[in-house]
């Protein structure tokens, strides 16, 4: 190669790194589709053979190609690192029949490698923005719930004094009326809503953790076996299959289990009620030596992104109306928040929904820690 053409292509290539960095800095994170994609062609037009080249950039979820690629190609590629690990990949291609590897210049590898640097820098800086993002929204949501729970406590305590004094004075006045009458029947309609007024009120507890919890150390492992077992029927009545995976050892935790049951219940039952005919609910359950991870599964339609926001709190249903009060996943979170655990969703795949329940292994420390001050 002349020293004149040895310049251009010199130039071509601090042009494209010019280029690439500039797109970088311009670049919009919601359309990081179309950054890659110029990135691409940038480096396609510094190339030597540029007419016979394609640029191909492949980093998980995205796959873009400059120009069609060849179907026998000889090329040379760099790996995308981010965070220190091979993430993805760019390549430049020649058609075989064309050219070899040889004739790919040492500064066009070069090239490539210091392009694949700066493409690994933007995909980190993308990655630390969504974490950020999924962060503030998580933030945002534990003191939505925390504000509602607060409101939430309030509004039953006030509702408790006035639901006990309408059932107990009708049920006063119904034991000094003739049995079968018209009025008992009529104070029977009035105590039956009164409990199941009550019942809403406990439920809104459990949201605001003002339930009083009979805590103790137990093997959750029977617990969740139990439950599953005593919902065999209602599996079966809806023609939906499970699969549960459970340690063969104790795993320990400090907790209400008659609360932990209904955990169980209501996101098995949920589960249940969402999943097509001949579908699968997993429910497994892992220890490692930070947490006790808890996760049910089913292949129903998921949990729609405008939701996600919504799932746990009060009243929120996404069930016709009279199938669903809105109140079992709130008393699911209430009641996990009270163990010192956490509740979390994500999409199953291909479909259906996951929730994954934790709870810090430092809970039972603590609680055994207590137990022996006790004593």
């Amino acid at each position: 190669m002349t020293l004149e053409k040895n310049l251009k292509e010199r130039i071509k290539e601090l042009t494209c790194l010019y280029e690439v960095s500039s797109i970088i800095v311009n670049n919009d994170y919601k359309e990081l589709d179309k950054t890659l994609f110029s990135i691409a062609l940038s480096i396609r037009k510094s190339l030597q053979f540029s007419k016979y080249a394609s640029v191909e950039i492949s980093a998980s979820p995205f796959h873009l190609i400059s120009s069609p690629l060849p179907i026998k190609s000889v090329f040379i590629k760099s790996d995308i690192h981010i965070f220190n690990e091979p993430k993805g990949i760019i390549k430049i291609h020649y058609p075989a029949n064309k050219y070899t590897k040889q004739d790919f210049l040492q500064e066009e590898k070069k090239l490539l490698k210091n392009v694949a640097i700066n493409v690994g820098d933007l995909l980190e800086r993308v990655a630390i923005r969504e974490k950020e993002a999924f962060m503030k929204r998580k933030m945002e949501r534990a003191d939505r719930l925390g504000i509602l729970g607060e409101i939430t406590a309030g509004i039953a305590h006030e509702l408790n004094t006035p639901l006990a004094n309408i059932l107990g004075f009708a049920e006063l006045v119904k034991s000094k009326q003739p049995e079968n009458s018209q009025i008992t029947q009529d104070l029977d309609k009035i105590i039956n809503s009164a409990i199941f007024s009550r019942e809403v009120v406990k439920k809104l507890m459990f949201f605001a953790c003002e339930m009083p919890q009979n805590m103790s150390e137990a093997n959750i492992v029977p617990i969740i076996r139990d439950a599953i077992n005593l919902l065999d029927p209602t599996f079966k009545k809806n023609n939906i299959h499970y699969k549960i995976s459970l340690p063969q050892n104790e795993v320990l935790l400090r907790a209400d289990t008659i609360q932990l049951t209904q955990v169980i219940f209501n996101l098995v039952l949920n589960a249940i009620y969402f999943s097509p005919a001949e579908g699968t609910i997993g429910i497994s359950l892992k220890e490692n030596r930070q947490e006790i991870v808890l996760k049910i599964a089913d292949e129903g339609p998921g949990i729609s992104p405008e939701n996600l926001n919504k799932i746990f709190q009060p009243f929120f249903t996404t069930k016709p109306v009279g199938d669903g009060s809105g109140l079992g996943l709130s008393v699911v979170h209430g009641i996990i928040k009270g163990h010192g655990g956490t509740i979390d969703y994500k999409a199953n795949q291909p479909t259906g929904a996951v929730f994954i329940i934790t709870f810090p292994k430092k809970t039972l420390n603590h609680a055994a820690k207590g137990k022996h001050s006790d004593s």
